[in-house]
């Protein structure tokens, strides 16, 4: 009778340790998936945000009233070139084609969005033609103006300082992102130095 007691006290540890096995497998496994699914979930989260971010920087196509088309732009619309800024991610180093072309003074700028959060630091490009009654341009450095543009969230009505200001033909450009294949549309703005023939 002992004997039998001792064998099933041994079997009955056997099948605890074999079920406790089981279990601590099977906890890995769904926690191996789990960790898979945050690591996925991130990705996606990342990716849509990028997507966002390239739909963000596409525009209608719409200009500024006022503003002049170039008579002789170095790159026509229609023709491509190589663009050299980093305005956003996935640029630099990317073909452009020229959907617009207009001569007007350009400003980099400093704005705190109207939706909050950290000042935006020498943002290029906003155009003479995207402030609210600037008067003559160019404008000073220092100068502090209202904006009518929403190349990015948070930019239209936002006040601005001006940190610098070029007379130059601007672009508007279509191209497609280094990181991502959703082409943004309508671009604003690049400057001619920011160009290159390919």
């Amino acid at each position: 009778m002992a004997i039998f007691k001792n064998k099933m006290m041994i079997a009955s540890g056997i099948l605890t340790l074999l079920l406790a096995g089981c279990q601590s497998g099977g906890e890995t496994e769904n926690q191996a998936q789990q960790d898979s699914q945050v690591e996925e979930n991130t990705e996606q989260s990342a990716q849509e945000e990028g997507q966002n971010m390239h739909e963000m920087h596409s525009g209608s196509g719409e200009v500024p009233e006022g503003l002049k088309e170039a008579e002789d732009p170095k790159f026509p619309v229609g023709s491509t070139a190589m663009m050299h800024a980093d305005h956003m991610p996935g640029m630099n180093g990317v073909e452009a084609k020229i959907s617009g072309a207009f001569d007007t003074t350009a400003y980099a700028v400093t704005y705190t969005p109207t939706t909050g959060g950290e000042p935006v630091e020498n943002h290029k490009w906003v155009i003479h033609e995207e402030l609210v009654d600037p008067g003559e341009a160019p404008l000073e450095e220092g100068t502090e103006v209202t904006m009518n543009a929403d190349h990015m969230e948070g930019m239209d009505g936002a006040t601005a300082t001006i940190d610098s200001a070029e007379q130059t033909t601007v672009y508007m450009v279509d191209f497609t992102p280094k990181d991502s294949d959703q082409e943004v549309k309508n671009h604003k703005w690049l400057t001619e130095d920011e160009l290159s023939a390919e």
